[in-house]
């Protein structure tokens, strides 16, 4: 069993320096990659890989695109950056094409997961004040247990992880908390006439992929609509394609009044996020109340049409969901007496592991990089099973080999 795992020279001079010079806010597996391709990464003593987390969900078209590669190749080597002091003669062409791939009329382009959301909590405070009529501060947004949504101030102050919040206070006030997949306290949360949002994972991610009741989202959405509160979808893990639909609420037919986006928006290549709603929500920011020097930026703009056309144009929604189904039964037909639990939706997945010893989930990871196979545990016993879209029915069957292989540490 590799509890502690013994390190080759190289690998362990790459890790002592980062450990010297950086800051210590990742407990990260001891390998150290520095090159990927498709499904695979390598480290640098030359083993290959199964990468079955995705950079958490931002490399679902595979590492190092070459569609998406050439094109930021390209367009690199012509403008990477105006500022939005400046047009770009490809802002208007990417909010055109991301507007109409998922349905919406304005889009407001930032960098990271996290500023998205708070763009997007922004946007739900100014539509509360000057469309739905609440009084001035007084506009509540409803959050749920368990959310991860970014590490921010204002974020964690609404995160119900002890970690994140430990002596970082004090915090943002105007959240309202209530558990996941219970319509029953959303109705009582939303009785209060200063609500403005709901904000929600449709599956949570760093959770465990805690994937909800069927009819949960539809149901919290049509509430939402009777109370006149918006339904904000944070699709920034879960959407583009990684749980078998282009986003996971389409699972429900639910369309949010307000979608983020982020991860995998440029393929892995570098930071994209973006906001979606419709202009009475999205125009009641005007010039100067909201804004970043790269959001929208030119190479973004060109590296995401890219990345959400490979998308589509290599059926990874149908790939994620046909695979995600058998993968699913490959792992549950293991009937290990150490999985408690194989839970998922598309290649979103996660297993929770039964064990003793607190430590499992973490030494399970370890034996499968020993073997081939790179992932990460989740909130102690749960480890996420996320590869990129990319991946075939027979990659699968030598995934599922080496997972019951790796079990046999335990």
């Amino acid at each position: 069993m590799h509890t502690t795992t013994h390190l080759e020279p190289l690998t362990q001079s790459y890790i002592e320096r980062e450990e010297q010079f950086g800051a210590h806010n990742y407990h990260p597996l001891p390998v150290v990659i520095n090159r990927g391709e498709g499904v695979f990464m390598w480290d640098v003593e030359g083993k290959r890989y199964y990468d079955f987390l995705s950079g958490y969900s931002a490399v679902n078209q595979g590492h190092c695109h070459p569609k998406i590669i050439k094109t930021l190749i390209e367009q690199a080597q012509k403008l990477t950056l105006t500022s939005r002091a400046f047009h770009s003669d490809l802002l208007g062409e990417y909010a055109a094409y991301i507007t109409g791939y998922f349905g919406y009329d304005k889009v407001l382009p930032m960098n990271t997961g996290v500023e998205a959301v708070e763009t997007a909590l922004k946007l739900a405070r100014r539509w509360a004040y000057q469309v739905k009529g609440i009084e001035s501060n007084k506009a509540k947004v409803i959050t749920v247990e368990g959310n991860f949504h970014g590490r921010t101030i204002n974020v964690i102050s609404f995160s119900t992880d002890e970690s994140a919040r430990k002596d970082f206070g004090p915090f943002t006030t105007g959240y309202v908390t209530i558990p996941y997949n219970d319509t029953r306290a959303l109705e009582i949360a939303l009785q209060d006439k200063d609500v403005a949002a709901f904000l929600v994972e449709p599956i949570q991610g760093e959770a465990g992929v805690y994937v909800p009741d069927d009819g949960y989202l539809a149901k919290a959405y049509d509430m939402c609509k009777a109370a006149n509160v918006l339904f904000i979808a944070d699709e920034i893990q879960t959407g583009l394609a990684r749980t078998g639909k282009m986003l996971a609420c389409d699972h429900e037919n639910v369309r949010p009044d307000v979608l983020i986006l982020g991860k995998a928006l440029s393929g892995g290549t570098i930071p994209v996020s973006a906001v979606l709603a419709d202009n009475e929500i999205m125009m009641t920011i005007q010039p100067g109340d909201h804004g970043s020097t790269y959001g929208g930026n030119p190479l973004a703009c060109k590296v995401a049409i890219a990345a959400l056309e490979v998308l589509k144009e290599e059926n990874m929604m149908e790939n994620a969901a046909e695979l995600g189904e058998y993968f699913r039964e490959q792992l549950r037909g293991l009937n290990h007496p150490n999985i408690a639990l194989v839970r998922g939706k598309g290649l979103l997945n996660a297993i929770v592991i039964k064990h003793d010893n607190p430590e499992a989930a973490w030494e399970l990871c370890l034996e499968l990089k020993e073997n081939g196979l790179l992932a990460k545990p989740t909130h102690g016993d749960k480890i996420r099973f996320a590869p990129p879209l990319v991946i075939t029915k027979d990659q699968i069957d030598e995934c599922v080999g080496i997972i019951e292989k790796s079990l046999k540490c335990l």
